[in-house]
């Protein structure tokens, strides 16, 4: 088995090598937070192509109806690393990294409050847990927390692709990818690895490769 790669095709699809493991997952209200749940699982084998511009009728996979839509897939992006980019909020226990790359999964909505507001109370243990948690559960990378001594507080996550489904804004999410897979352009320039990303796939993201949640308000639903 290669290397783990997902190679962005200029105004084209995703093309994923080295046999990473896709599958589905379904984002579910419960109570006042927000649960993952489980949906299909693909046999995509070593390699294979992901749709970028929302048209394909055999999502998640592309079917090449970026050809027809002429599709316009211009990466736009900030290369700059996630700490050159993102904003840092101090708080008593535990401190938290923002790059403001939200793809409205909601996560950051924990038991007792949004993650910036326990970040502002985590002197409390049970807060501090809490924030820390609930940053590390945001799929496009947005937060992450930090010891108060510089240490970064990010989850170990498994090498995968995974198809969002968000039945309850109607609309198909992105594609949250975690593990560090190396993600590069057609010319071979590689985006900062990290552990979780969420890549566009409904096509209309204004921070391409990068969900931007524009899926949300077009209603974007996969096939």
């Amino acid at each position: 088995m290669g290397e783990m790669k997902i190679t962005i095709m200029r105004n084209g699809p995703y093309h994923v090598e080295g046999g990473v493991p896709l599958k589905e997952r379904i984002i579910k209200p419960k109570e006042h937070v927000f649960v993952w749940e489980d949906g299909r699982t693909f046999d995509a084998g070593e390699d294979y192509f992901l749709c970028r511009c929302g048209n394909s009728q055999t999502a998640p996979f592309c079917d090449g109806a970026h050809v027809s839509a002429h599709f316009d897939g211009e990466l736009s992006a900030s290369r700059a690393d996630y700490a050159d980019r993102a904003e840092l909020q101090r708080g008593p226990g535990v401190d938290l990294l923002d790059d403001n790359r939200c793809a409205f999964a909601r996560f950051c909505h924990a038991d007792h409050g949004m993650v910036w507001n326990l970040v502002n109370v985590s002197d409390n243990a049970n807060m501090k847990a809490e924030a820390i948690a609930s940053a590390q559960a945001c799929p496009a990378g947005r937060l992450v927390p930090l010891e108060k001594d510089g240490t970064v507080l990010e989850p170990d996550l498994p090498a995968e692709i995974i198809v969002v489904q968000d039945p309850a804004q109607g609309a198909s999410g992105g594609l949250y990818v975690t593990g560090n897979i190396k993600i590069v352009d057609e010319d071979g320039r590689e985006f900062e690895p990290r552990s979780r990303v969420m890549l566009c796939r409904c096509g209309e993201s204004s921070n391409k490769p990068f969900c931007d949640a524009t899926h949300v308000p077009i209603h974007f639903k996969d096939s």
